[in-house]
């Protein structure tokens, strides 16, 4: 299944940054919600190790809707399981949105690239960080 959901996201995306360039120009510029998938994680703890895992494996969203009007990431989970997290900063830089924010005593950064929604993210602690690969679309 997580296979399937990543081929339907990588022919989205093609349809959006490839056949219609103009679309995707303006849907990465903050104006519209975007939904990103987390494609590839790599678990690093302090002691210098990375690995790569799965999202669900180091407990972090497959999925995320970034919502720049409300200034808050949340996950499509319903009930006890959704989690909103407030962006506290978002900045317009080099052609990529960069969204910064604290959940908990994690502290995480997100870059968007404005012209293929592309996504690096990282999400850090005392003791472990991740940084995560993926890609965006918009809602």
């Amino acid at each position: 299944m997580h296979k399937r959901q990543a081929i339907i996201l990588a022919l989205c995306f093609y349809l959006v940054t490839v056949a219609s360039p103009s679309l995707a120009a303006t849907a990465y510029d903050g104006s519209v919600p975007l939904v990103c998938a987390v494609i590839e994680v790599f678990d690093c703890q302090a002691s210098g190790d990375c690995q790569r895992s799965m999202a669900e494996s180091v407990n972090l969203p497959q999925f995320v809707k970034v919502n720049f009007a409300e200034k808050t990431l949340s996950t499509p989970e319903q009930g006890e399981h959704k989690s909103v997290t407030p962006i506290t900063h978002v900045d317009r830089v080099d052609g990529s949105m960069i969204l910064q924010g604290v959940e908990g005593s994690r502290a995480w950064s997100m870059i968007i690239t404005q012209e293929t929604g592309k996504m690096t993210a990282t999400v850090s602690d005392q003791h472990v960080g991740f940084v995560v690969f993926g890609a965006c679309l918009p809602l």
